[in-house]
């Protein structure tokens, strides 16, 4: 029987996640790259998270390490907004998946 994965975790800036917490989600505030990588390997290798959202400004510094979960069926790891201007970078991720999924870019503009 496979693992059910429950849990939805939040990684990003303290004034961008500290409102999920209020959804019941997991939230986890840090400020800089090596805090974001740690806390991220954390959570992807605990086999308990169903979905991790990570904010913009952090994805720069997990790259490689997200790459090797993005294709894991298990979990979902998803790019949202954070402070400052929205960088687009979930929306492009977002584009890329559906485009591996169905073979054409359905969400081209």
């Amino acid at each position: 029987m496979a693992k059910v994965h429950t849990k939805v975790g939040v990684i990003g800036e303290r004034a961008c996640v500290m409102g999920f917490a209020a959804l019941g989600l997991s939230v986890y505030p840090v400020e800089e790259g090596q805090e974001a990588l740690e806390t991220f390997r954390r959570l992807a290798r605990c086999d308990q998270y169903a979905i991790i959202f990570i904010t913009e400004a952090l994805v720069g510094s997990l790259a490689a390490e997200i790459a090797k979960y993005k294709d894991k069926a298990d979990t979902a790891i998803i790019v949202i907004p954070g402070r400052g201007e929205p960088q687009g970078l979930g929306l492009n991720a977002l584009k890329q998946a559906v485009e591996r999924a169905v073979g054409i870019d359905i969400l081209a503009q």
